[in-house]
């Protein structure tokens, strides 16, 4: 099984050649504890791997290796083999959550409040766009429709994905969900950002339990996000992701109460 369409350009971008091994071991880590490229599923080729990197392939082999050895990933050969995901995110732990934040409770408010910026800025730079495209097309402009309408498409399918999960897929569908409103803006900076922001957190989220009467309380905050993006509507598309990403600080701090 290959990549379910995730871009991974943002986190895939190339390396400091004098940290090459340590960043790419870094950079692959990234997209294998967000969930972009879930368990069972395949890396891209070794060749478009390390070009995207912008290493040398003994480089990138040194980086499956140790993440093999880790229990991160395994390697198999033949016309289907291939570097494949086998991390699974561990369950719920209380106890490991209290301990993150006796000793990160400063790390964790920065990274709310980096989240909060980053996010928020993506979700009103693409719907500034769409805006703008949406406006262009009303007055009969060539070009750019395939580009809106295939942005439109791509947050609406993660939308119902994320709506659709289950407790045991959820936290990386949402992941995929507010990653890909980054990806959609074109910058791949701004997608490096927010998942830079999402795994500042990640320890602290997978510490949390997924009840399912948070997801169907998101569901409608995020249908909400969406609408106001698709709409072109800038203020809301920040208010609406501000409001969402607070009650996820919130819930966080509940279980720390």
């Amino acid at each position: 099984m290959a990549t379910s369409g995730v871009d991974l350009t943002g986190i895939l971008r190339p390396v400091r050649q004098g940290n090459a091994f340590e960043e790419t071991v870094e950079r692959l880590l990234t997209v294998i504890k967000l969930g972009m490229v879930a368990p069972g599923e395949r890396f891209p080729a070794e060749r478009e791997l390390a070009a995207q990197l912008g290493i040398s392939r003994l480089t990138l082999r040194e980086a499956i290796r140790e993440l093999a050895e880790a229990g991160y990933v395994c390697s198999r050969r033949g016309r289907l083999g291939g570097t494949f995901v086998i991390y699974i995110r561990p369950a719920p732990d209380s106890g490991e959550l209290h301990r993150l934040v006796i000793q990160d409770a400063e790390k964790l408010t920065d990274a709310l409040t980096f989240r909060q910026a980053v996010e928020t800025g993506a979700a009103e730079i693409l719907a500034g766009q769409l805006g703008l495209a949406g406006a262009a097309g009303a007055a009969g402009a060539a070009g750019g429709a395939d580009g809106e309408e295939g942005a439109r498409a791509s947050l609406l399918g993660r939308l119902a994905e994320v709506n659709a999960a289950g407790p045991q897929d959820y936290r990386r569908l949402d992941t995929l969900f507010h990653l890909s409103i980054a990806e959609l803006t074109g910058s791949s900076l701004l997608a490096a950002a927010c998942a830079d922001a999402r795994m500042r957190l990640n320890d602290f989220l997978n510490a949390i339990p997924v009840l399912q009467r948070n997801i169907d309380h998101t569901a409608g905050q995020h249908r909400a996000i969406v609408a106001a993006i698709l709409a072109g509507d800038v203020p809301a598309a920040r208010t609406e992701v501000a409001e969402h990403l607070a009650g996820t600080a919130a819930l966080l701090r509940g279980f720390l109460g």
